[in-house]
């Protein structure tokens, strides 16, 4: 039997779905806009601090390379040089001009002319799209017209004529939001520590908790000298910490980008604070991090250029949790649900955005039977389906 609704919630979830607000209908097409918002406090961050330390080369194009274990590809000339720390702030330099990911000549003035960040502004729900949604329906009311008619360009990130950039520069708008990893990486000898921000970053498993992290950058010859110092200490002592960027310290952490030499440490430039009380690795955490992983390097493959073949042009790190921190405020009581209110998480879109998580929905997953009916219901869908 089909139902007249995702699926079949209790009467105390209708009540809730009920009582929260309607999901704010957009403007027409041709009034529709993303507003932007001044940072808490803009004063921070210099107007010309990259978002990421990316270096010049190929992003995007990768395709596997046989064997490609980054530590079975190393030699003794990829180790770090004399030349190396000055080598990888020009690559990181020329790499930003070449991409121009900053669209504003005086990017001050732009966001001096922008309404003020809204510290009042909390999580709060709102009902779907469409409450009255039911299977087979398809796209919800947001879906118009005009915008079903219109077409799709097709884009091949191969053509001879496009420039691997403008690949990285579509696929961050596109891969939206971006959850980031602020990585914490400490050096064998514990004298260089690093800190850096990566929105190539996900979680891929629970059991173990697995994360990724993607650098567009390498250990293996000819260009030792551009890999990310995060990458080069990873693949040194194999371990790190991953911390969540919440909004109470998003100007610190994106000053930790900056295309400072091997050796410069991030702590100072952000002033944050640096935690040495991790269990299983020595990189310290974030203190002003809600939740931190503890992690262990499981393996690192690298990929080979798709418009510089023979050239490996990135690198996948495949990162083992082994202990989680919570702030006590931001957890509950069995450990397995952090309150999104206290850690207020920041993601990254295009360019050189951010966005806050200030709105949810929650849909529950529908049951096969109890929702849809089973094969019948199945069945009349696909009957009303051929009908039309």
């Amino acid at each position: 039997m089909l139902t007249s609704c995702l699926c079949k919630p209790g009467p105390l979830a209708r009540r809730l779905h009920i009582s929260r607000p309607s999901f704010r209908h957009p403007l027409p097409d041709d009034k529709r806009s993303y507003h932007y918002r001044r940072r808490p406090l803009p004063h921070l961050v210099p107007a010309s601090t990259p978002i990421s330390t990316s270096p010049p080369g190929t992003l995007f194009t990768a395709a596997s390379t046989p064997g490609s274990h980054s530590r079975s590809c190393r030699t003794s000339s990829s180790l770090p040089s004399k030349k190396q720390p000055t080598m990888a702030a020009e690559n990181t330099s020329n790499w930003e001009s070449k991409i121009q990911r900053n669209p504003h000549p005086d990017f001050k003035a732009v966001e001096a002319s922008r309404p003020p960040f809204d510290t009042t502004k909390t999580f709060a729900y709102t009902q779907t799209p469409q409450p009255s949604w039911t299977f087979g329906s398809g796209a919800n009311h947001l879906s118009s017209q005009q915008d079903k008619e219109k077409n799709h360009r097709q884009i091949d990130p191969y053509s001879p004529t496009r420039p691997a950039h403008l690949n990285y520069k579509l696929l961050i708008s596109a891969i939206v939001p971006r959850p980031i990893a602020f990585v914490s990486t400490i050096s064998a000898d514990g004298k260089v520590t690093n800190l850096a921000p990566f929105s190539y970053f996900t979680v891929i498993s629970h059991d173990p908790p697995l994360f990724v992290v993607g650098f567009a950058s390498s250990l293996v010859n000819p260009d030792p000298t551009k890999a990310k110092d995060t990458l080069r200490q990873l693949d040194e002592v194999k371990e790190c910490t991953i911390n969540i960027i919440s909004e109470s310290y998003l100007e610190a952490a994106n000053s930790t980008a900056i295309n400072a030499p091997y050796g410069v440490s991030e702590w100072d430039v952000s002033g944050l604070t640096p935690v040495y009380d991790c269990e299983h690795v020595k990189a310290p955490r974030v203190k002003e991090a809600v939740f931190s992983i503890e992690g262990k390097l499981e393996s690192l493959r690298g990929f080979e250029s798709k418009s510089t073949p023979g050239k490996v042009s990135s690198t996948m790190a495949v990162i083992e949790g082994v202990k989680f921190w919570a702030r006590e405020d931001a957890i509950n009581e069995e450990g397995s649900l952090l309150d999104i209110g206290v850690l207020r998480p920041v993601s990254r879109l295009g360019g050189i955005t951010y966005g806050r998580v200030t709105e949810g929905v929650e849909l529950p997953r529908p049951d096969f039977v109890k929702d849809l009916g089973g094969h019948d219901g199945a069945a009349k869908l696909e009957k009303t389906e051929q009908a039309n």
